[in-house]
């Protein structure tokens, strides 16, 4: 460690001298020159969207048949592509080209709404994002296990249950969240997506695969047209499924929490708004294609008895070291995944304990580590930065080992932040961004839009809070549970 010593009030200093027009170090707000792409801005939409979920999709198409289940995946992929053009065109205000830059979600709305919204705001998506982060990992344990579990089925010849819990795993993942989440900032995480995007396009794959070969052993497409047969399942079940399976397709489309902070990582010309809908068109368009293969095959292949997981929930048991290196791929994807949903919500902290505490040393200061090997530049080690964000992915550890059933907690807070992030305030925004008058027709549409998500979303969270009750009843602590 060496000597030096930088203080964020400096850094701050230097951020709030802006060269007009920027320069070629500095942005025109004065921040460092932006480096993101289309290419890296995909890259984190992609890491953010194509989640652990997509393991759900046949399960969904499962419950709602060969005509809703890809009618739906393909409406929410229009649905997600137009809402999200609306909120990139509010990280600046006013001019799209030279208005000021809203780094953060709140921020947007502050600028664009303002009053009690922006803390309704901020409330929802910080608590979605700690959610989504027990939810990974959740997931990430899940797969862990179904590796060991997998071999001790091979070994055993399937005469094994190989009941294992999920805790060790759980821990073993928190402790490179601890690593990871000492990288700085969104800007510094763009590696950590490619790598993360690689390894959702690999297990994603690697399902797909198994799903055209089991059709293609079978010879024949399992399924009906209306979905899980009354039988199989009761009536009332039947129902909660479905709304299930509705907020899970909704979900896994669903990025506004982290949009604005993923386009303030874009370098201009040409505008962020401009790139941003770029990456937005190829992301959704790249996730749709997968998703609509993946839920469609995986539901051909099994039918109603398609599992919640097909890698997990042993759908597919051979071959094995195939299921391995997916449940691996999707541990990797993971851990980039919670750094991607977790930046805004360490930089929201650190933003305002600076605020607050201007002059202390612990949370401002920061300290050259130059002890690294040959050809990478100086760790700049923040004391409050490690000790803050440790505590985070203890908590975000701690929470799930004791209830691993949250799952259909994040998918409750999925739902209550869905039609407000997605659609009320992106829509919103836009309506004062671009000046659009009252009960004018294109007015009309919009709040239309808005009330179908909001109608989605209740329909969503009574499906979770249904799975939910039925986990409860099973529920054991610490228990082998997979």
């Amino acid at each position: 460690m060496s000597g030096e010593i930088i203080s964020n009030e400096q850094r701050f200093h230097v951020s709030m001298s802006p060269a007009p027009g920027g320069s070629k170090c500095f942005d025109d707000d004065g921040r460092r020159k932006r480096t993101g792409t289309v290419w890296t801005a995909s890259a984190h939409i992609i890491t953010a969207v194509i989640g652990s979920g997509i393991l759900s999709l046949a399960w969904a198409t499962a419950q709602l048949g060969w005509i809703a289940g890809p009618t739906v995946m393909l409406l929410f992929s229009f649905l997600t592509c137009y809402t999200s053009c609306l909120l990139a065109s509010c990280y600046r205000s006013g001019d799209p080209v030279a208005g000021k830059r809203n780094y953060t979600y709140m921020e947007a709305v502050e600028a664009n709404l303002g009053g009690c919204k922006v803390k309704i705001c901020g409330a929802i998506q910080y608590m979605n994002l700690f959610g989504v982060a027990i939810g990974y990992t959740i997931a990430a344990s899940i797969s862990m296990a179904a590796v060991k579990r997998s071999n001790c089925f091979h070994d055993s010849h399937a005469k094994n249950p190989c009941k294992i819990s999920s805790t060790p795993y759980m821990l073993a993942f928190g402790g490179m969240g601890v690593l990871f989440s000492q990288i700085p900032d969104f800007n510094q995480t763009s590696w950590l997506s490619v790598v993360a995007a690689a390894m959702s396009f690999t297990y994603s794959s690697i399902g797909l695969a198994l799903g055209i070969f089991k059709v293609a052993e079978t010879g024949q497409f399992r399924g009906s047209l209306t979905g899980i047969s009354i039988g199989v399942v009761s009536e009332t079940q039947k129902i909660w499924r479905t709304l299930q399976a509705l907020g899970e397709i909704a979900f896994a489309y669903s990025y506004s929490l982290i949009l604005i902070e993923i386009q303030n990582t874009i370098k201009s010309p040409p505008s962020e708004s401009q790139t941003m809908k770029k990456a937005t068109l190829l992301s959704v368009s790249v996730t749709t294609v997968f998703y609509m293969l993946f839920g469609c095959f995986g539901y051909a292949a099994f039918g109603d008895l398609a599992p919640k997981n097909l890698l997990t929930g042993f759908g597919f048991y051979n071959p094995f070291w195939l299921v391995d290196i997916a449940n691996i791929a999707i541990v990797v994807h993971l851990v980039g995944a919670y750094q991607v949903t977790c930046q805004p919500i360490f930089a929201f902290v650190e933003k305002h304990a600076a605020r607050i505490f201007p002059g202390s040393n612990f949370i401002n200061k920061e300290y050259d580590i130059t002890a690294l090997p040959a050809g990478f530049k100086p760790y700049k080690l923040n004391l409050f930065r490690l000790v803050w964000r440790t505590v985070f992915v203890v908590i975000t550890t701690v929470i799930p080992m004791v209830m691993p059933f949250l799952d259909n907690v994040s998918g409750i807070l999925g739902a209550f932040g869905f039609w407000p992030l997605a659609a009320y305030f992106p829509v919103e925004m836009y309506i004062v961004q671009k000046k659009i008058p009252k009960w004018s027709s294109k007015w009309i549409c919009l709040q239309m839009l808005s009330v179908a998500c909001l109608i989605i979303s209740i329909a969503a969270a009574a499906g979770a809070f249904a799975g939910l009750a039925m986990n409860l009843k099973d529920y054991k602590p610490f228990q082998p549970n997979y």
